[in-house]
């Protein structure tokens, strides 16, 4: 039986509404990115070790430690706990975004041994998380080669193997529109931010890629190597292309899909 489905693909894919239709029609909870407190991801935590506290006052570790979980050799702080100085603080340690390759790795791995090791009868529909988080950190911020990626994502999947997972990816030959699209519904915040985090970090600043064009360039690579990285792992997956052109044969694939597998 299928425990874990994942939803991937590009951002304006129609991930998280896909992955919320599975979950209702199968009977699964659905675990959305963002949510804050994922069962197998980081999103908006910090991770401290003993001597990363010593650069904080006596009272400022008493109220990390009494917001922390001690994990992975040191402790998992909720960033939303802290306001002020001590957030700006404590912002410098986040799991994403910050913190270097060898912490975050051992930590996210830890994460997903964790939630394979813990899942019970429960059984889940995620949106992302296997496949656009490992590649955002591998290539986009670290800049590493999809060999890397790949190892990455193997190990994940050698935690999750028990649960039978099965990947359903969105694929997207129409990248610029879609995002064009949604930017125009998410706002200048939102495009600004995504633009900055593929442009500027290590894989984009290795290609000089800038603005809107640099950041489909980034989206579009990123979909090569995902859909490449896939093809190899052994997980049951469907790949459909463009559901976007009707999402109701797309759903029927899918569910036609998964209860053939389950």
């Amino acid at each position: 039986m299928k425990r874990l489905i994942i939803v991937e693909g590009l951002p304006c894919s129609g991930k998280s509404t896909t992955a919320r239709y599975i979950a209702e029609k199968l009977g699964m909870r659905f675990v959305d990115e963002g949510t804050g407190d994922h069962p197998a991801d980081y999103e908006f935590q910090a991770f401290l070790t003993e001597s990363d506290l010593e650069a904080f006052t006596a009272d400022e570790r008493e109220l990390v430690l009494q917001n922390s979980a001690k994990k992975s050799g040191g402790y998992i702080s909720e960033l939303g706990a802290f306001s002020g100085e001590l957030f700006d603080k404590l912002l410098q340690y986040k799991v994403y975004d910050f913190l270097p390759w060898e912490t975050e790795r051992p930590v996210m791995l830890d994460k997903w041994r964790e939630f394979a090791q813990n899942i019970r009868g429960e059984s889940y529909v995620f949106n992302c998380v296997l496949l656009q988080n490992p590649m955002c950190e591998t290539m986009m911020r670290f800049g590493f080669d999809e060999a890397v990626s790949e190892a990455y994502i193997r190990e994940i999947c050698g935690m999750i193997e028990p649960l039978s997972p099965f990947v359903v990816y969105l694929g997207n030959s129409e990248v610029y529109d879609s995002v064009k699209k949604a930017s125009a519904e998410r706002g200048d915040d939102w495009l600004n931010a995504v633009i900055d985090y593929h442009c500027g970090g290590e894989y984009g600043k290795k290609l000089g890629l800038s603005g809107f064009d640099g950041y489909i360039a980034a989206l579009e690579e990123r979909q090569r190597r995902e859909l490449s990285i896939l093809g190899r792992l052994g997980v049951d997956n469907i790949v459909l292309d463009d559901p976007q052109r009707d999402w109701e044969s797309a759903y029927s694939a899918i569910i036609s899909e998964l209860n053939e597998v389950r």
